[in-house]
């Protein structure tokens, strides 16, 4: 199996765990060599293109099927920005599901010399000051495209000033591959 058929045995696990949770009928779950390897994931949910439920880990602590079964449970019905995913919306909610690379740490001590070491499109990042932690995926890019802007925002995410910076601030990136349902002709049996 290449990684296309993973990408799909992941969307439809995401899938059929929302449905099996709204009492939709759903098709049984794929199987696939690496669902039973600990892996970090995310899970998004759009609706028109927007936003409905984004949840994720950012460590390998569970088999790669059972962190997209609770990540797409999590962003569905957990997700504190969001009122819980109802029936009605589960037809027009497109599935999208990240598998996240071991995570690096960066070494900066200033918020300039972070900036030169992003790399726009490619780097997901984690920024953390004590207890204040967030992290955006390499899709966020997509709508924070300048290094400035995508550091504030996330310093915004994580409770921070955006003017904020401390040298005992810890950075790391990570990379993702990501499969969405809209890359992928859905028949009404994978769903």
């Amino acid at each position: 199996m290449d990684e296309r058929d993973l990408g799909r045995a992941l969307l439809a696990i995401a899938r059929s765990a929302i449905g099996a949770e709204l009492g939709v009928a759903t098709a049984s779950e794929p199987r696939h060599a690496a669902l039973g390897q600990p892996a970090a994931t995310f899970v998004t949910l759009k609706q028109s293109g927007e936003l409905r439920g984004c949840i994720g880990t950012l460590k390998p602590l569970r088999p790669l099927g059972v962190d997209v079964r609770e990540n797409a449970l999590a962003a569905a019905f957990r997700d504190p920005r969001f009122p819980p995913l109802s029936v009605r919306e589960y037809e027009s909610t497109t599935v999208e599901v990240s598998l996240l690379s071991a995570d690096e740490r960066i070494d900066v001590t200033t918020e300039a010399d972070l900036i030169a070491q992003l790399r726009p499109g490619i780097d997901g990042l984690i920024l953390q000051y004590g207890v204040q932690r967030a992290t955006f995926l390499p899709q966020v890019w997509e709508s924070l495209p300048e290094p400035r802007g995508f550091v504030a925002a996330l310093k915004r995410k994580a409770g921070l000033p955006v003017d904020f910076w401390s040298p005992r601030m810890t950075v790391s990136r990570y990379g993702v591959t990501r499969w969405a349902e809209s890359e992928f002709t859905v028949s009404e049996e994978d769903r």
